[in-house]
């Protein structure tokens, strides 16, 4: 903990380091210009007029020639810089001023990966796991009829994409069918209904089924589907509990008779798990936190095992609506263990409540000259392992880009996962005072997650999956995705300022020489009127020492 905070304060000094090398840099070439222009005037008796006899005898190839060297060296150190750059990730300017100025501010280089990350380094390439591109169902996925439906008549826009509807029909022919589905009229109905593309033909299924018989799959694609509020919804998942429940206690009584009857009692256990769990987010969505929370922890107790769900992420969003954070602390005590699977929820609320304890009086100057305390190398810890773990968030955390409407399926570490855990949990950081001033504070280190300190490396196929998951009017969000430092830019835009230059002066060089002359006439006017006034203020023979110098 204390390395991670040391580290912080390192990395910031870096970034402060930066961003004040380039106007150190040009203040020291100003003042030496202006020493050297101030004392060549000395050395000659004061006379400017042999400045503007040498501007005079200037010809127009000198300033040709002058232009093109100057283009010439900036394209170099352009190509060198972007060379450096696409190499090792940083600017070689911004490296070198990093270097030589860091030991000015106490600081030490913590460039040099320790041996044991070096060594391991290549291990945790090889022990990436495909899980880590695999893709789950959102725990906190939108109601199709009552929001995803009304956001494409409101926008004209679709929400979901083909391979994400495509994902939720697997998903419900996997928990809401069995293999004796074709001994039940509605139930063999409903397995052809969760087979059909289109919505249309989905409900009027349903429909069918329920003429023959109160069928809890029914209800549940009526009321995901058909349902134009979150009212509606609450209604027919009211009525797929009745019959989903008494589905589930004939299916227990029998699930020991026989390896059919226990996928059926399988089924019926992941549709009764299922409805709870929609009725819990309707009352939440409702307002009814309180009731909502109840019913989830009613869940989570009554089918412990069915962590598959992720519904302790449902609780977390609503204990933190009611701000109970003792409550929240609580819950990720028991899921943030290492070895549960991680996520963007479990992740970015533990840091959260870190930063809570510590964000109203943070402040990145202070840090740095006092060091961090251990309340804020918690919360540096804990927002380090956040943004490590999915870089994106931050971006719609601190409002840098645009939400939409989450996907039904994310991917873990990816932008569909910050989309979806922005879109809930954004109002609960803009409660903590001063939080997304912390975080917003941890996003000016340059490049902090590329080692993968906490996780595995970043995975490399999180862009093609979420490209596939997210709409097409959405800007993915790719990463590492490193921004051109200030350098690159400066230097790209001197040299092609330089050539431009460089050709109107070959153009039209008579017209570029008087340009020239009158802007260096104009650029040395302060400096005449200043040189006069000293003249007039001191004495003859003062003056007359000082140009012996």
């Amino acid at each position: 903990m204390a390395e991670a905070g040391a580290g912080f304060l390192e990395q910031l000094k870096s970034c402060m380091v930066c961003s004040w090398t380039s106007l150190w840099t040009v203040w020291f070439f100003f003042m030496l210009f202006l020493v050297y222009i101030l004392r060549v005037p000395l050395k000659i008796n004061a006379n400017l007029s042999t400045v503007s006899m040498f501007l005079n005898t200037l010809t127009p190839k000198f300033y040709v020639a002058l232009t093109g060297t100057s283009s010439l060296i900036s394209g170099l150190i352009l190509i060198f810089e972007w060379w450096y750059f696409r190499k090792y990730g940083t600017s070689f300017i911004e490296q070198v001023s990093v270097s030589h100025l860091r030991p000015l501010l106490g600081g030490v280089d913590n460039n040099t990966p320790s041996n044991s990350n070096t060594s391991n380094g290549d291990a945790d390439s090889s022990r990436q796991n495909v899980s880590e591109c695999k893709v789950w169902r959102n725990p906190l996925n939108l109601f199709r009829g009552a929001e995803y439906n009304r956001y494409t008549w409101v926008t004209g826009r679709e929400p979901l994409t083909y391979y994400d509807m495509n994902l939720s029909a697997q998903d419900h022919q996997t928990f809401f069918t069995c293999d004796t589905d074709h001994m039940r009229p509605a139930d063999a109905i409903m397995q052809k209904a969760w087979r059909e593309r289109n919505p249309q033909a989905r409900i009027s299924a349903a429909h069918e089924a329920l003429e023959l018989n109160e069928c809890a799959t029914a209800f549940i694609l009526l009321a995901e589907e058909e349902a134009t509020t979150i009212v509606e919804a609450e209604k027919l998942f009211k009525q797929a509990l009745k019959a989903g429940e008494g589905c589930y206690r004939r299916s227990q009584q029998l699930q020991h008779h026989g390896a059919q009857y226990e996928a059926q009692h399988r089924r019926d256990t992941n549709v009764l798990v299922y409805i709870k769990r929609r009725l819990a987010m309707c009352a939440r969505k409702l307002g009814r936190t309180r009731e909502a929370v109840k019913m989830m922890r009613d869940l989570m107790k009554e089918f412990p095992l069915l962590s598959m769900f992720n519904i302790h992420e449902n609780l977390l969003e609503a204990l933190l609506e009611l701000q109970a954070y003792a409550d929240v602390q609580a819950v990720l005590a028991k899921y943030d263990d290492i070895s549960l699977p991680k996520s963007a929820t479990i992740c970015y609320t533990a840091a959260l409540l870190k930063a809570r304890a510590v964000s109203d009086k943070f402040s990145p100057e202070a840090a740095s000259r006092r060091g961090l305390s251990t309340a804020e190398m918690n919360a540096v810890e804990a927002i380090h392992r956040a943004v490590e773990f999915n870089p994106h968030v931050p971006k719609y955390l601190l409002e840098m880009k645009s939400l939409i409407l989450p996907p039904e399926h994310i991917l873990k570490r990816g932008d569909s996962e910050a989309i979806a855990y922005a879109f809930f949990h954004l109002q609960h950081w803009k409660r903590v005072e001063g939080a997304l001033n912390l975080l917003h504070s941890f996003r000016m280190i340059p490049y902090p997650l590329e080692k993968g300190h906490l996780f595995y490396p970043y995975p490399i196929c999180t862009e093609t999956a979420d490209r596939e998951l997210l709409p097409s009017f959405h800007e993915v969000s790719v990463y590492p995705k490193k921004e051109l430092p200030f350098f690159i830019l400066f230097t790209a835009g001197l040299c092609s300022f330089t050539a431009m230059l460089a050709l109107l002066t070959h153009q039209f060089p008579e017209l570029m020489g008087v340009f020239a002359k009158a802007f260096l006439s104009t650029l040395f006017a302060p400096l005449n009127f200043v040189m006069e006034k000293v003249e007039s203020i001191l004495p003859s023979s003062l003056w007359h020492q000082l140009t012996r110098i």
